[in-house]
């Protein structure tokens, strides 16, 4: 067996790493690069292989840097099966029409912006049409690929391929697995969760493998207990409040804003934030949030406590989910206190953008951060509190007063990432760290060599090993 580690090498986003059995070639997750626009957009549409060569996709979860760049994939000729979880194909028939929808939307705007500059400079615009990277049409064409396959079953997943996927506790439908050829066994981790996240069931130990290709987002960090969350989140929301500000929650629609919801339900009901307005405004969450009703046998006993209640945990009267495009742009006209939580998750697309834009140069506000920015995006240049922040190409006083709930990661820290390696240390022959930015991975490297003694490589993009 040979891997080759085509994404999230030395990087966060972008997860694709291709297996090589010798006759066929496989991949796992097939992930969008986020990042810099024309850096995304060149890595994103030049496949380092013929995609046509490619015997199936074990898709470890329907996050977009995980499984966003199946459009290209396809397009390009692949016509093979992508495993998954039916949960993670769920949410895959919402999430890739939606990105893609984003890519053309986002496109057409840029365009028409280009157009409005060309007739104000004339001849000596230099800017060339902008494209998308995908369609709609592209997105669809993955759709009939889906094979949903639960935990814990194994599959054949072409020849001389052995597949089997367990638990991972990220987000709805996660999972980590297990690909064996001739003998040697390779474990994935995909991204691990948190123990004690809200609404999904915790990470599950896995089993005895040769080799393991791991994630390392927060490699040199302890997240704050879980149980501190309420708390902070309370604080943001009451404090915001109290000015007559909104909270802006760039959110992923996935997940993230589910939790937000369950947490919001919870704390409104406990009397601990008052009762104002709460708005979940993207057409991919409202749509995600019914995918995650048809799958109650995921949840864990404190969402499920809420279905024996005969409660929605998902919906409550101060709550409102926002599909047109008209009642997205009715809120920059609604004065606070409200909260607003919007795709997409790292501030890159979708409507989270005009939300910041009409809203972050006011100090009254707050952005509220939940969950991990890559490097390069909005989302990071907010979190390092940039006094200006470049939204749709121009600059943006940032004013408001920006809030990171690390709490909610869906990601392990390094404490929860050495746990989870554990029962596989005594079996394992090396150690691959994936999905980290370089000082993550070299802090989490050095901790597994110290704690379990094992031989951890970080890899390049285009690396490749042979395993035996």
């Amino acid at each position: 067996m040979q891997i080759t580690f085509w994404g999230a090498a030395r990087t966060v986003t972008g997860s694709m790493h291709e297996v090589d059995t010798g006759d066929k070639r496989y991949l796992m997750d097939c992930g969008l690069y986020q990042g810099r626009r024309q850096q995304s957009f060149e890595l994103n549409s030049t496949l380092p292989f013929a995609a046509g060569s490619v015997e199936a996709v074990l898709l470890s979860h329907a996050h977009i840097d995980h499984s966003g760049n199946l459009p290209t994939l396809v397009r390009r000729g692949f016509r093979g099966p992508i495993y998954a979880t039916p949960a993670t194909v769920d949410l895959c028939h919402a999430m890739l029409l939606d990105s893609a929808y984003l890519q053309e939307k986002d496109a057409s705007f840029l365009n028409k912006r280009h157009e409005r500059r060309k007739s104000l400079l004339g001849k000596n615009n230099n800017n060339h049409p902008v494209t998308p990277l995908y369609t709609i049409a592209d997105a669809e064409n993955v759709l009939s690929l889906l094979q949903p396959v639960e935990l814990h079953t194994p599959v054949e997943a072409g020849p001389g391929l052995r597949y089997q996927s367990y638990e991972a506790g990220h987000m709805l439908g996660s999972t980590a697995m297990v690909v064996e050829s001739d003998g040697v066994r390779l474990a994935f981790s995909g991204d691990v969760g948190r123990p004690g996240l809200p609404i999904i069931n915790d990470p599950e130990p896995m089993p005895k493998v040769d080799y393991l290709i791991m994630e390392s987002t927060y490699g040199n960090r302890l997240h704050k207990p879980i149980e501190e969350v309420r708390d902070k989140l309370a604080a943001v929301v009451n404090r915001t409040a109290g000015r007559g500000g909104k909270v802006i929650a760039p959110s992923f629609a996935v997940g993230r804003t589910q939790q937000v919801v369950l947490m919001l339900h919870e704390l409104m009901e406990a009397g601990q934030i008052p009762q104002i307005p709460i708005f979940v405004d993207s057409p991919l969450a409202v749509n995600a949030t019914e995918i995650f009703r048809k799958h109650p046998g995921a949840f864990d006993a404190e969402a499920r406590g809420f279905l024996e209640r005969g409660e929605d945990p998902f919906g409550f009267n101060h709550l409102r989910y926002i599909r047109e495009v008209s009642e997205s742009k009715a809120l920059n006209d609604l004065h606070g206190p409200y909260v607003v939580i919007s795709a997409s998750g790292m501030c890159e697309a979708g409507r989270i953008l005009h939300h910041l834009k009409n809203n972050i140069e006011d100090p009254r506000n707050t952005v509220l951060i939940t969950g991990f920015q890559a490097e390069n995006t909005l989302g990071r240049k907010i979190v390092d509190r940039w006094r200006e922040v470049p939204i749709f190409g121009e600059p943006v006083r940032l004013r408001a007063e920006v809030v990171k709930l690390n709490e909610l990661s869906g990601h392990a820290d390094q404490r929860e990432l050495l746990l989870w390696l554990k029962p596989m240390a005594d079996s394992l022959k090396k150690v691959f760290l994936v999905h980290g930015e370089p000082s993550q991975q070299a802090a989490l490297a050095k901790a597994i060599r110290e704690q379990y003694d094992l031989p951890v490589e970080i890899p390049s993009r285009g690396q490749s090993f042979s395993l035996e």
